[in-house]
């Protein structure tokens, strides 16, 4: 199969385009012009080819972008984004589900194209406790939240093992269909540990249900609470459709009086005054 590295030949365009207008744009604008370059290159015929980028991908079959993936990986030629659209553009996540098991690159691609397809959730989530890889487990997780209920009885059985349990909390806490169990999960990790009030104040808020409000209102009331737990604590309640209206005070919280500095410091630089005022 022929391949053509589409971005390799962009680049050398845009590397022309921006010699002959040096100094007319800021580097901000540029930012927003190389995207409208790329995508009008897209649509530009190439003569050696004989088709634009798009259209090159267009007139190939599913199996043939999977193939066409597949050789560019494995021979590291870049992947443009007409290839990626290509493939987004029709349902072939039955041919990009082989991929999953394949090179870390395949899986990394299959997984960015797949997306939360309820077909793949289930070895997803088989993925994630087996990579090691912190970003790519984080990747995973995000599109197995979308699709919790799947498979809350193995997040349960993982939970119990003791497997990525933060991972395991944070999908169970995305759960549609309510669960004593997992209610009982979220508010033994909030109540019993202290060093991640917040994190597990938001996978209250993200459940949903209204049975923690009273627990979350215990919490924000006792007198430690630091003002970053105060704000997702508040959140929290407030998500749940409560209320917490009693004032406190955190004049000695040393990341307040590092927001008020920079509050302060953002109102002078603007004129608007001390920058005392809450």
């Amino acid at each position: 199969m022929k391949l053509y590295d589409f971005d390799g030949m962009f680049d050398e365009k845009l590397s022309q385009y921006i010699q002959k207008h040096a100094g007319e744009y800021r580097e901000s604008e540029w930012e927003d012009i190389i995207p409208q370059l790329y995508k009008k290159f897209g649509d530009t015929p190439i003569k050696s080819i004989g088709k634009t980028p798009r259209q090159f991908y267009a007139d190939m079959s599913g199996e043939e972008l999977i193939k066409c993936l597949k050789a560019h990986l494995k021979q590291e030629v870049s992947v443009s984004e007409f290839l990626c659209e290509a493939i987004e553009s029709r349902d072939l996540t039955e041919q990009l589900i082989p991929l999953l098991s394949g090179t870390e690159s395949e899986r990394e691609y299959a997984v960015n194209l797949i997306g939360s397809d309820e077909r793949v959730i289930k070895k997803y989530l088989e993925m994630l406790v087996n990579s090691a890889d912190v970003d790519f487990k984080n990747r995973l997780a995000d599109f197995i939240k979308e699709k919790a209920d799947l498979v809350v009885g193995e997040v349960l059985e993982y939970y119990e093992k003791g497997v990525d349990r933060e991972f395991m909390l944070e999908i169970m806490s995305r759960s549609v269909v309510r669960n004593d169990k997992i209610f009982d999960i979220l508010i033994k990790e909030f109540r019993c540990d202290s060093e991640n009030v917040p994190m597990h104040a938001s996978y209250l808020a993200a459940y949903g249900d209204e049975r923690a409000l009273q627990y979350l209102l215990d919490k924000i009331d006792e007198e430690t609470v630091t003002f970053i737990e105060y704000q997702e604590l508040k959140y929290a309640i407030e998500a749940l459709g409560g209320e917490y209206t009693k004032e406190r005070d955190f004049t000695n919280d040393p990341y307040f009086e590092l927001i008020k500095s920079h509050s302060a410091t953002a109102v002078d630089l603007f004129g608007g005054g001390n920058g005392t005022k809450k």
